[in-house]
């Protein structure tokens, strides 16, 4: 049986039994190349529902790599974000809290509230923060990704793919690895309260399991993408339109294993590029004004400005006296070349936009000393007003601060770089309750399923687990263990706990499964003998 036509058959047995039901897919992906090993119905736009919320962290985390925010940045909880259905923080109209319990909240407990003032607070509303990640996914790769708001409720418009979710799933390994153990936490303290993972139940039953996300919407079904590693592998899928959660894990159990079987064990890593996409929005920003005095007005010449040559002598500026530093350091900006009308308009407008790379670092030079020291003195002289949200990081690469002089006050980028990007560095607020937020499941949301009904387990030989099922004899190993992870997804409900095992024999190489019952293995020769598939029964 070929690889296509096995494909098809997965389609059609994992199809719901319901027209109302949501369809399935699936992608699998070896994360240190970004190759596929499987998919299944992997482009199809369908709702991603909560996974929706990786993109949203994803735009966090890179609003405080570009110092536009910080992980202390408290924002504003509005009506619109507080009334967002379960699953839900339990946040309050008018109520300010961190960026940092956002994140948590919204990454382990997946929290719809949380989620959208995340959005909001970045952007300024949630259209223009779906607009945001929707421009993000196109320059990530993610074709059929849109985006209409940050929690990943069900709307016009908002939908994703299997491959996209698991190309944002990488991405989030590679691009923030400082941030990336956030998904493996099975709780975290949110703030207001300390919040339990949706995904601890997977976490916990599959070996090498690190994250990522779950989701849940009666339109999307039961989604995840996930993330394990063992040895030097790492293997990321994603699973959409699953039809309970305990049944959704364990085809996600069924997708890794058969990534790190097929997947090489040594292979040379292709970490992906930086994404070029910059977000540019206005915001109203304090000016502090320094209360100096009062500068000689600086009489400015018209200079012909040539290319230099090599041999070339440059001019020396003539000496600035220490009042008119300040003054001097402001003609040499303007003196500088201005940005073209075009440019300039399009800076002025709130829509984001997508830049082509990023902006290329000064030249060398280009600052002169003069510059740097009326700067620096200015800083010194008034130093900025606390505003209620940081200010917009400027365009490009900042300039590095390696060290600074004796009783200066500006931090190095050391400095700046350990307050800025550790979770949990600051102590937490005086929690107003120690119990975990539960709220009731609504409509939509993230949903868990009682923990006695969430049976993710590994193969067992205790008991009466001596029986299995041949399929056959095959000509190639590869064609034996494509059959068998097939029946697996096809058979998921009753197979769940027997182990796939490839045997070479005199007559080829026999598929295989083992550990389990001698009921369940009779129930699996007869559902697969009535689609004309080989099976017998072995015992010990």
């Amino acid at each position: 049986m070929t690889l296509v036509a096995g494909v098809i058959a997965v389609l059609g047995a994992l199809a719901p039994p319901s027209a109302t039901a949501a369809p399935f897919a699936a992608f699998v992906m070896d994360a240190r190349t970004g190759k596929e090993i499987y998919s299944q119905n992997a482009d199809a736009r369908l709702h991603p529902a909560s996974l929706t919320k990786m993109m949203t962290l994803y735009m966090a985390f890179t609003a405080v790599e570009r110092g536009q925010v910080r992980l202390d940045s408290r924002f504003t909880v509005s009506s619109h974000a507080a009334s967002q259905p379960p699953s839900r923080l339990g946040l309050r109209p008018g109520q300010k809290i961190e960026l940092r319990y956002l994140i948590r909240a919204a990454a382990v407990k997946s929290a719809n509230d949380a989620a959208t003032v995340i959005g909001e607070g970045l952007a300024g509303s949630e259209s223009q923060f779906g607009a945001q990640m929707t421009a993000m996914a196109r320059a990530l790769g993610m074709r059929n990704s849109a985006f209409r708001n940050a929690n990943g409720l069900t709307a016009s418009g908002h939908y994703s793919s299997a491959r996209d979710m698991t190309i944002l799933g990488r991405r989030l390994f590679y691009d923030f690895p400082q941030y990336y153990s956030i998904f493996s936490r099975r709780s975290a303290d949110a703030g207001i309260a300390t919040v339990s993972s949706t995904n601890k139940r997977f976490l916990d039953s599959y070996k090498g399991a690190d994250g990522i996300k779950t989701g849940y919407t009666r339109a999307a079904g039961f989604n995840l993408t996930a993330s394990a590693q063992r040895g030097p592998k790492r293997i990321i899928a994603t699973v959409l339109g699953g039809q309970s959660t305990a049944q959704r894990n364990a085809v996600m159990a069924q997708l890794l294993d058969a990534g790190f079987g097929s997947a090489p064990t040594r292979v040379r890593e292709i970490r992906p590029e930086a994404p070029a996409y910059l977000v540019e929005k206005k915001r109203s920003v304090k000016v502090a004004r320094a209360d100096a005095p009062p500068v000689a007005p600086v009489k400015l010449k018209t200079v012909a400005v040539r290319k230099a040559t090599p041999g070339s002598a440059v001019p020396a500026l003539p000496p600035v006296p220490r009042g008119d530093r300040l003054a001097a350091a402001v003609a040499e900006a303007q003196a500088a070349p201005q940005p073209v009308p075009e440019a300039a308009a399009a800076r002025d407008k709130p829509a984001p936009r997508m830049t082509a790379s990023a902006r290329p670092a000064p030249r060398p030079g280009r600052t002169s000393a003069r510059t740097q020291q009326a700067v620096a003195v200015a800083v010194a002289a008034a130093p900025p007003v606390a505003a209620e949200r940081p200010s917009r990081a400027p365009r490009g690469n900042a300039p590095q601060v390696a060290s600074r002089t004796p009783g200066s006050t500006i931090p190095t980028t050391a400095e700046v770089r350990t307050r800025s990007t550790r979770l949990a560095e600051s102590a937490a607020p005086r929690p107003k309750s120690d119990t975990v937020i539960l709220a009731a499941m609504d409509e939509e949301g993230d949903r868990s399923e009682p923990e006695a009904t969430e049976i993710v387990s590994r193969p067992s030989t205790r008991g009466s687990r001596h029986y299995g099922v041949s399929l056959g004899h095959y000509p190639s190993k590869h064609e034996a263990e494509q059959l068998l992870l097939r029946t697996a997804l096809q058979e998921a409900s009753v197979l769940d706990d027997a182990r796939r095992n490839v045997g070479n024999t005199k007559r080829g190489f026999e598929a295989r499964f083992t550990g389990m019952t001698q009921a369940s293995a009779h129930l699996v020769c007869g559902k697969l003998a009535s689609n004309a598939q080989a099976c017998t029964v072995t015992g010990p």
